[in-house]
Parts: C-alpha cells; sequence; structure tokens
C-alpha cells in the first residue's frame, strides 16, 4: 500500500501547521491526510499481529511529538458501520473506557463542529484532555475523520488536566467489500509533556493495538445497540438533525502547544498496578456496558 508521492510531504498536514486562521480543511487537506495514512516510508513498523499493524514515526529530537499510526483489518465490519461507530459520541461513552467526558460544543459546517475529549493516561502520568476542530468526509465508500485543536473561550485549560494538542489526528476508513473495511488511525499529538520512554513503548506495543481490537467489538455490537438508541438519529449522515448552537470560525483560535504549560514527567515510573494489570486506563475486555 506505499503511496511514494505521500513521502514527499515531511512536514506534515496543513491545517494546524501551516495556518495562524482556523479554517475548515478542504479537500487539499483530506487529500494529504490519506496520503500519509497510505504511505509506508519514514514509518518504523513495531507491532503487527492478527491484523493489527503499528508504526512509529521519528520526530525532532527537540520535540515531545507522539506520532504512531495504527491500521486493522475488520473482515466482518462495514466501513458505514465503522464511521457511525467514531461519530456516536454516545456510543463512544459505553466502549472508550479511556474517556473521562466528551462532548460537543457547536456546528461550525455541515462536516464540521468543535468538541471537548478528556482521556486516562496511564497512571502515575497526569491525564490529558483537548479541543479540537473535527471535520468529515464521505468519499464513496470511504471515509475521513480528522481533527486538530483549537481554542475555545469558553473551554480554557483545566488545573486538574494537562491540555495536550491535536497537530492532526483522525481515521481513514476504506471499504475492501459490503462487509468488510481497513481502518487506518493516525494520530501527531503533542502530549504537553516530556514523557518517559516506557509510555511511548507501551502506546504503541500495547494500548493502541488493545484500543483498535476495542473498537472492533464496538463495532460488532452497535447495530443492535443502535436499533435501542435513537436508531434514525445520525447528524453525521443528516445535519439538519444537528442540536448543537452554530458558531463562527472567528470564534475560535489555532491551539499552539508553545503557549501552553509543559509537564516534566520523564523521569515518573510506570506504577506497580499498570505493570500487572497492563490496562494503562483501558478498562478490562468486559464489553457488558454495550447492552
Amino acid at each position: 500500500m506505499e503511496k511514494p508521492a505521500a513521502s514527499t510531504e515531511p512536514q506534515g498536514p496543513r491545517p494546524a501547521l501551516g495556518r495562524e486562521s482556523v479554517q475548515v480543511p478542504d479537500d487539499q487537506d483530506f487529500r494529504s491526510f490519506r496520503s500519509e495514512c497510505e504511505a509506508e516510508v519514514g514509518w518504523n513498523l513495531t507491532y503487527s499481529k492478527a491484523g493489527v499493524s503499528v508504526w512509529v514515526q521519528a520526530v525532532e529530537m527537540d520535540r515531545t511529538l507522539h506520532k504512531i499510526k495504527c491500521r486493522m483489518e475488520c473482515r466482518d465490519v462495514p466501513a458505514e458501520t465503522l464511521y457511525d461507530v467514531l461519530h456516536d459520541i454516545e456510543y463512544r461513552k459505553k466502549w472508550d473506557s479511556n474517556v473521562i467526558e466528551t462532548f460537543d460544543i457547536a456546528r461550525l459546517t455541515v462536516n464540521a463542529d468543535v468538541g471537548y475529549y478528556s482521556w486516562r493516561c496511564p497512571k502515575p502520568l497526569k491525564n490529558r484532555d483537548v479541543i479540537t476542530l473535527r471535520s468529515w468526509l464521505p468519499m464513496g465508500t470511504d471515509y475521513i475523520i480528522m481533527n486538530y485543536s483549537v481554542k475555545h473561550p469558553k473551554y480554557p485549560p483545566r488545573k486538574d488536566l494537562v491540555r495536550a494538542v491535536s497537530i492532526q489526528t483522525g481515521y481513514l476508513i476504506q471499504s475492501t467489500g459490503p462487509k468488510s473495511c481497513v481502518i487506518t488511525y493516525l494520530a501527531q499529538v503533542d502530549p504537553k509533556g516530556s514523557l518517559p520512554k516506557w509510555v511511548v513503548n507501551k502506546s504503541s506495543q500495547f494500548l493502541a493495538p488493545k484500543a483498535m481490537k476495542k473498537m472492533y467489538k464496538a463495532c460488532v455490537k452497535y447495530p443492535e445497540w443502535k436499533q435501542k438508541h435513537q436508531p434514525h438519529f445520525k447528524p453525521w449522515l443528516h445535519p439538519e438533525q444537528s442540536p448543537l448552537p452554530s458558531l463562527a470560525l472567528s470564534e475560535l483560535s489555532v491551539q499552539h502547544a508553545d503557549s501552553l504549560e509543559n509537564i516534566d514527567e520523564s523521569a515518573v515510573a510506570e506504577s506497580r498496578e499498570e505493570r500487572v494489570g497492563g490496562a494503562g486506563g483501558e478498562g478490562s475486555d468486559d464489553d457488558t456496558s454495550l447492552t
């Protein structure tokens, strides 16, 4: 699946790195994101097992950027189901046990909104949160959902959480048949902290694969769950259903990492609970909540 053209774009995605003002991504941004998802040049494979592969990419030594790519084959999940699962914020609260709090804030266009997400980090690291501009684009039987960090005047950084920065994060869903697809998760995140090496290793070797497998289980159970929870409510497919208030782009600004406090956690050792349980806040594989 190597796409040589993508390797000529080492500077990263345009929305966060090339703009001083907040803009909704355009077709060029979506094409660039897709190319990077499909590229293999410059990425190091760190995990490959049971249809899940993880790559990491070396970044500048003086930055704490966390760049990871994870791909999973879904042999009995249609692309449109996976797309729905990633959009359905109420269902995410059921299956994503890393979530502390998540909610949509406002609507920007028919395919873009602003939202809040906070998540648990491996103990004893501080938990993180983020405000992002999210946009999405169906492309025939394929789909892209991607986001980057913005500042919203009503949601400043909280004292109990570290405000991270999504430089570019998202999903490419590619249909491989009527009931199968491949999903690629690409994340370039500044966690706003000098993280210990064990965190990076654990993310690529354990947390990312486990999160993908949990997502897969959630997709399998989604059709049954959705039938019991507003089955026809899908504002990501039907914008007229959206209950969100409208927001002007001028109300937002790009969230630059250097304007946030940097937390040095490089010397933090992995807790015994994490080493033994290995869950890193993931919780167990019990999916009884998905009902």
